[in-house]
């Protein structure tokens, strides 16, 4: 049921201090079709020499054994600081194949295994969280923080901001001091699309 879509050589993945897991949902994983975000993580490779590993999902289950491959079989899993979701939704929840799950749902499914993890969202599902529900997902998943956008795509994807976010991270691992670079560097666009963190 789960497919490695994309691996870097690993040489590749050497040389880079961190990593990006991209994880997309898709209509069905069985079709093999290179998408948008996988054009750009080959993109982040070579502009900026941050390696990534790009898999799908089409269903909860296939995201849960995708993150537990992740975090219970993967060696290099302390390098990956950002997990990256490529996933529909709403403001506080995700769509696979036309089921809704809550973060607070998601947040129960990882429980303690997101330490230190950064999750950002694609603007392919608008992030948007009370006070109450960010600490929820922060506190039973460990993760260090929840970050993407608060206004739809409206024609712009959030891809070259996304780029430009994580390899800020390359060269500072301090997430406060990486979003406020982000916010100096590229202004208009983070105002265009309400980029935002919790933490």
């Amino acid at each position: 049921m789960l497919k490695k879509r994309q691996q870097l050589p690993q040489e590749q993945c050497i040389d880079a201090a961190n990593f990006i897991y991209c994880l997309e949902a898709v209509h069905d994983i069985e079709i093999d079709q290179v998408t948008e975000a996988q054009k750009n993580l080959e993109q982040l490779t070579l502009q900026y020499g941050v390696a990534s590993i790009y898999k799908t999902c089409d269903t909860i289950e296939g995201l849960e054994a995708s993150l537990n491959t992740l975090v219970l079989e993967d060696h290099n899993f302390k390098d990956y600081e950002i997990i990256y979701l490529v996933i529909k939704g709403e403001a506080n929840s995700i769509c696979l194949n036309d089921y809704y799950y809550s973060l607070q749902e998601i947040a129960e499914i990882f429980e303690g295994s997101l330490k230190g993890k950064i999750l950002h969202f694609s603007n392919a599902k608008v992030l948007d969280l009370d006070e109450e529900e960010a600490q929820y997902f922060l506190d039973i998943t460990g993760a260090k923080g929840v970050s993407g956008y608060g206004n739809e795509i409206n024609g712009i994807s959030s891809s070259n901001l996304d780029k430009a976010f994580f390899n800020l991270f390359k060269e500072d691992d301090d997430m406060l001091a990486v979003v406020e670079e982000l916010h100096q560097r590229h202004y208009n666009v983070c105002k265009l699309l309400d980029f935002r963190l919790y933490y």
